[in-house]
């Protein structure tokens, strides 16, 4: 099992940032390494060390919920045995390793079929969140015992009603 992947994971992500994606594929090796109880030294091999560092950054940064889960998985791997331990290695893609070159190939070569193809849209978002909206001032409008009025309650600088 030794030097070998241990599985390919394929998860659907929407508007991800390449951070994320390989924070992401951090913590699903590591998630997947450490659950195994003949595992005790975990490479991480990674053409971004920025974005590892990341993982133990303690300061506040937008990708804390990575880290935590990761940090999680860590913190398991570790109470499991004082011998366990983790590397990271820095390989950049520039330098052609063959690796790189069979996970880009097998990256370009996937073609994921969305489950929704109409939902993953910015404008179905948009549009979704705007028909809540129209809802939402609908129903308020019904509510409303001031209809035929001025039904919209404005407020001025002191959050009091004001009269109109």
């Amino acid at each position: 099992m030794a030097d070998k992947p241990l599985m390919k994971t394929i998860h659907h992500a929407v508007n991800v940032t390449s951070t994320e994606a390989k924070l992401f594929a951090i913590r699903c090796g590591i998630n997947q390494s450490s659950h195994f109880d003949n595992i005790s030294k975990i490479v991480v091999i990674t053409d971004s060390i920025h974005m590892a560092q990341k993982i133990f950054d303690p300061s506040s940064h937008p990708f804390q919920t990575i880290s935590a889960a990761i940090l999680l998985d860590l913190h398991d791997f570790f109470n499991r045995s004082d011998n366990n331990s983790i590397e990271f290695w820095e390989c950049p893609s520039h330098l052609k390793w063959v690796l790189h070159g069979r996970v880009d190939k097998e990256t370009k070569s996937f073609n994921l079929m969305p489950l929704f193809p109409c939902k993953n849209s910015w404008d179905f978002s948009k549009k979704n969140k705007s028909d809540d909206i129209i809802k939402y001032w609908k129903m308020s409008f019904q509510a409303s015992e001031l209809k035929g009025n001025h039904f919209l309650d404005l407020l001025d600088s002191d959050d009091k009603k004001s009269s109109n």
